[in-house]
C-alpha cells in the first residue's frame, strides 16, 4: 500500500498561483499545470479554487491580529527561556 504524498502549503501556492495566471512563458492548461508538478488535475483545480475563494484573507485584518497574537506568544517564551537561561551558569551550575 502506498503512502500519500503530503505537499507544503508553499508549494500548493504555487500551483494554484500558476492555475489562476498560467506561467510566464506559455498559458498553460490545469492538465499541463498537473503534470509538470506531478499531481492529479483534480487536485490543482481544487488548490485554485481554494486560492480563489481564500486568498482575500492573507490581507484581513483577522490574519494580522492572529500574527500580532502569535507574535506576542512568542515573545512570552522568549522572555521565559530567558529567565531560566539566567538562572545557571553555562556549566549549569547555579550562578
Amino acid at each position: 500500500m502506498t503512502k500519500r504524498r503530503q505537499f507544503s502549503a508553499k508549494f500548493k501556492f504555487q500551483v494554484a498561483l500558476d492555475a489562476l495566471k498560467g506561467t510566464q512563458r506559455v498559458p498553460e492548461t490545469i492538465n499541463e499545470i498537473a503534470s509538470l508538478n506531478e499531481v492529479h488535475p483534480t487536485q490543482v483545480k481544487q488548490w485554485k479554487k481554494q486560492l480563489q475563494d481564500d486568498g482575500a484573507e492573507v490581507f484581513s485584518e483577522k490574519a494580522s491580529k492572529e500574527q500580532e497574537a502569535q507574535a506576542e506568544v512568542e515573545a512570552t517564551l522568549y522572555e521565559q527561556i530567558g529567565r531560566s537561561q539566567g538562572r545557571t551558569s553555562p556549566r549549569g551550575s547555579p550562578a
